[in-house]
C-alpha cells in the first residue's frame, strides 16, 4: 500500500490535479468561517455592482476628515467624470465647429478638456443642432467648470421644525477619510450578481453543492456500473446478455437525452440536488459497465479464480477476493470520471432550466443560468459568469489531470 501511494504521488500530473482540487475544497471549506451567511443573501439593491471595495458614503460623511493635497487630483477627478458616451458628444461638438481632432485618442481625458475649454462657446449655435442638443452641452460644461472650479460640497439636513434645508458641513476637495475608519465598509471581489448577491459567496457555495452532486453522481453510476459488470463478466450465460442487452439501449440512446427527458418528467419541486444527482448517475453507468464486464472477463479463468471455485468459496467471496481487487486502480479512475462528467452534466442541464431547483443554496450551473437569464455576457459584467466558467474548468482539469496520472501509474504499457 505504501509503496503504491508513494508512486502514486510521484506521478507529477496526479500531484498537480490533486494541488488543484485540494485548493478548491480548502476554499469551500474556509470561505464560510471567513464570510459566514447565506450565499444567496442579497445586499444589493441594484444588480451587476462590479468588483471592488465599498465604503458607506453616509458614514464617510461623518467620518472625521484629513487634509491631503494630493497631485494631480483635479485631473484625475474630471478624467474620471467624463464617460464614453460625453467625449463621443464632445467629438461630435468638435466636428460641428471646425476643431481639428486629428490624433486625438478616446482615453486622453486631459486632451479632450483641452480642447473643450479652448474652443466651446455657450452661443454657439452649430448647424443642424436642436435646442434640447445644446442643452446637454451646457449642461455638459456646467459640469465639467464644476469639477475644475467648485470649492466645496454642501451638506445639509432638513429643519425638525420648519423643514427646510439648512446647511450643517461642507466637503471639501482637499477632505480623505481613512477607510479603516468608516464604519462600514464592504469587499466584492467578484462584485455582486444581477440579484445583488456576493458573487463569490454565491460561487463557494455553488462549488460545495456541485461537488456534492458530481459525488453522489459518480457513487451512483461506478455503483451500478460496477455491479453489471461483475455479474455479467463473472456469470456469462444468459444473465451476460439481459446485462448487456440493458447496457445496449442506454447506449444506444444519448446519454444527455435521456438525462433531460427524465429531469423533464419529475416536477421542479422535487428536483433538489440529490435527485438530480441521482439521475445523473442513473443514466452514466453503461461505459463503467461494459468497461468492467471486460476486465472480469480476462480475470474469470485465472487460475487463483479457479482454485476459489474448486474449493467451494460463494460467488459473491469470489468476486469481492479475487476478482474486485485486481480492478480495484480501474473502478478508482471509473469513479473519478464520473465525478467530472456528473459536474458537467448538472451545468449543462441547468443551463437548459432542468437542473436543481432550489432557494437554499445555487450550483455551477444555476449561476450560469442566472447570469445568462440577465445577459451578463452581452452587457460585459464578466464577473457574474467568467469565475464560475473558470471553477467547472479547475475541477474538470484537476480529475482528469488525477485521472491520467492514476492511468500513468497503474497501466504498465503507459510507465513504459
Amino acid at each position: 500500500m505504501k509503496h503504491t501511494l508513494r508512486n502514486i504521488f510521484h506521478s507529477s500530473k496526479f500531484v498537480v490535479g490533486f494541488a488543484i482540487f485540494m485548493f478548491l475544497l480548502v476554499m469551500i471549506i474556509v470561505y464560510p468561517l471567513i464570510n459566514p451567511g447565506s450565499p444567496l443573501e442579497q445586499i444589493g439593491v441594484g444588480t451587476f455592482a462590479r468588483p471592488g471595495t465599498y465604503v458607506s458614503l453616509y458614514d464617510a460623511v461623518k467620518t472625521t476628515p484629513e487634509t491631503l493635497r494630493i497631485q494631480d487630483a483635479d485631473e484625475k477627478r474630471m478624467a474620471n467624470a467624463l464617460t464614453t458616451e460625453d467625449k463621443v458628444a464632445m467629438l461630435e461638438w468638435f466636428s460641428a465647429v471646425g476643431v481639428d481632432v486629428s490624433g486625438l485618442e478616446m482615453d486622453d481625458s486631459e486632451g479632450f478638456l483641452e480642447l473643450w475649454f479652448a474652443n466651446y462657446d455657450e452661443s454657439a449655435k452649430p448647424k443642424g443642432f436642436t435646442m434640447a442638443k445644446r442643452n446637454y452641452y451646457k449642461r455638459l460644461n456646467r459640469t465639467v467648470l464644476d469639477l475644475q472650479t467648485g470649492e466645496a460640497l454642501v451638506v445639509a439636513d432638513p429643519d425638525n421644525e420648519t423643514g427646510e434645508l439648512v446647511k450643517i458641513g461642507e466637503i471639501k476637495k482637499t477632505d480623505y477619510v481613512n477607510v479603516g475608519q468608516v464604519t462600514n465598509v464592504k469587499t466584492l471581489p467578484l462584485g455582486t450578481d444581477n440579484f445583488g448577491r456576493d458573487v463569490l459567496k454565491e460561487l463557494v457555495g455553488a462549488t460545495k453543492t456541485s461537488l456534492g452532486v458530481g459525488l453522489v453522481a459518480g457513487i451512483v453510476a461506478t455503483a451500478l456500473g460496477l455491479t453489471m459488470g461483475l455479474l455479467s463478466g463473472y456469470i456469462g450465460g444468459i444473465v451476460d446478455d439481459l446485462i448487456m442487452f440493458v447496457t445496449n439501449l442506454f447506449t444506444v440512446i444519448p446519454g444527455f437525452i435521456l438525462l433531460i427527458l427524465i429531469s423533464y418528467s419529475i416536477s421542479p419541486d422535487l428536483r433538489g440536488p440529490t435527485t438530480v444527482a441521482a439521475v445523473i448517475g442513473f443514466t452514466s453507468w453503461p461505459w463503467t459497465a461494459r468497461s468492467v464486464r471486460s476486465q472480469v472477463i480476462s480475470l474469470r479463468n485465472r487460475d487463483h479464480v479457479n482454485l476459489s471455485k474448486l474449493s467451494g468459496h460463494s460467488l459473491l467471496r469470489i468476486v469481492v477476493t479475487d476478482i474486485l481487487p485486481y480492478i480495484a486502480s480501474y473502478v478508482v479512475m471509473a469513479f473519478i470520471l464520473q465525478v467530472s462528467s456528473g459536474i458537467l452534466s448538472e451545468a449543462q442541464l441547468s443551463l437548459l432550466g432542468l437542473g436543481p431547483k432550489t432557494t437554499v443554496t445555487p450550483t455551477l450551473g444555476l449561476m450560469m443560468n442566472w447570469a445568462m437569464s440577465y445577459s451578463a455576457h452581452i452587457n460585459g459584467t464578466w464577473w457574474a459568469y467568467l469565475p464560475v466558467i473558470l471553477t467547472i474548468t479547475l475541477i474538470s482539469f484537476s480529475l482528469n489531470l488525477m485521472n491520467t496520472g492514476l492511468d500513468q501509474v497503474f497501466n504498465p504499457t503507459l510507465r513504459d
